[in-house]
């Protein structure tokens, strides 16, 4: 007679048979690493270089904020609702409890402590949002996903010693020269877009006495060009970097971000469409935050090595992109060593890491150091002490 088979025992059998095949399926994955690594392991983009004495100025860093405070930001019911919510106010080291009970201004507060840890970073530009402006001129509240006050952003750096007041207006805004004054006066020592967020065309010839104020103001503008996924929604067409002759011509200072990494238009990358512009205008920067990014594969080596780039690139982190899961230093087998790999991921500070990373890969030394003097040219001598 045959024995009925115990439920209770073919269990733990097949749990080891899994974890059996698991073994031996991540036995087979790391010597097929190890193969791949002595087959194609290529090392860094460029001849690492050392880095500046002096610390470092990262010009792209985020704060947001629910309201709490009194701080006029807003996240829109849909972004709240969305899963990169959380994972945004984790990256700052906080909670949404933490932040309803405390106030926005913690954020801030935390971005300036932890950068004050690090040994490679000693200033950062903290960016204002601006949101989408309606036929009066006025906030659309009801089209805006995120809205950081300049008010707001100003009044909290100005407490810390290592963050500077990056502006973020609209140009469409009725009072927006005024505003443009405003930001200027409190020290901002640039005016950050997202057209493809803020929902206006930087090619609008409306623009012009902005585009003027800016130059006269010496206000550089560090503008988001290429595709945009932070938020649930955005016009990426607005970010063609082909929409930024006008303000060029006009001579303002335009930093596009991240290179205008992973967007396309008119049947062109949006980095290959933003290449070219740089032999036209010598006021045109491009800068590196986020092309370590897991989602960005291949773009900081083409910032490295794409002679377009050369001279006309300036050092960001995007912050705090930095400190989630989409950076690290493992996603580099075949340029960086398992040393290096263990050791840059082993570092605490997000801006160390990120640093260490980008300078591993390649980055040079010059990269890293023309921020400060880019941002000193244009300045008239506001918080001029705090680019040392």
């Amino acid at each position: 007679m045959n024995a009925t088979p115990n439920p209770g025992q073919a269990a733990p059998k097949r749990a080891r048979r899994w974890l059996l095949k698991s073994g031996v399926a991540l036995v087979l994955l790391a010597l097929a690493a190890v193969v791949a690594r002595s087959f194609f392991f290529t090392g860094p983009y460029r001849a690492p270089e050392p880095l500046p004495e002096a610390k470092l100025l990262d010009i792209h860093c985020h704060t947001a904020g629910i309201g709490a405070g009194d701080s006029g930001c807003f996240v829109s019911p849909k972004m709240r609702d969305s899963y990169k919510f959380s994972i945004y106010l984790k990256s700052f080291w906080t909670s949404r409890t933490e932040v309803e009970q405390q106030g926005d201004a913690l954020i801030i507060k935390r971005i300036s402590e932890r950068l004050g840890q690090s040994r490679r970073v000693g200033a950062a530009i903290i960016l204002a949002l601006d949101g989408v402006v309606n036929a009066q001129g006025e906030l659309d509240r009801a089209r805006t996903e995120v809205y950081v006050p300049n008010e707001f952003v100003a009044r909290e750096v100005a407490r810390t010693t290592n963050l500077l007041f990056g502006a973020s207006i609209n140009p469409l805004r009725k009072d927006a020269l005024e505003r443009l004054a405003w930001a200027k006066a409190n020290g901002a020592k640039l005016v950050k877009w997202i057209p493809s967020i803020m929902q206006f065309d930087p090619a609008d010839e409306r623009l012009t006495p902005f585009y003027k104020k800016l130059v006269e103001l010496k206000l550089p503008l560090l503008t988001h060009a290429g595709q945009e996924r932070s938020f649930t929604h955005a016009r990426d067409e607005l970010c063609d970097p082909q929409r930024l002759h006008l303000p060029l011509k006009l001579g303002v200072t335009v930093i596009v971000a991240h290179i205008a990494s992973t967007g396309a238009n008119g049947g062109q990358r949006d980095t290959d469409r933003l290449a070219p512009m740089m032999a036209q205008y010598t006021n045109l920067f491009s800068e590196i935050s986020s092309l370590t990014q897991i989602n960005k594969p291949g773009h900081l080596r083409e910032a490295l090595t794409r002679p377009e780039w050369r001279g006309r690139l300036l050092y960001g982190s995007d912050f705090p992109l930095i400190n989630t899961a989409l950076v690290s230093p493992w996603f580099y087998p075949l340029h960086l060593t398992q040393r290096q790999m263990r050791d840059i991921s082993a570092l605490e500070n997000p801006w160390d890491r990120d640093v260490e990373l980008k300078q591993a890969l390649g980055v040079p030394g010059e990269i890293f150091a023309r921020a400060n003097g880019l941002l000193r040219r244009s300045d008239d001598g506001n918080q001029n002490e705090r680019l040392e």
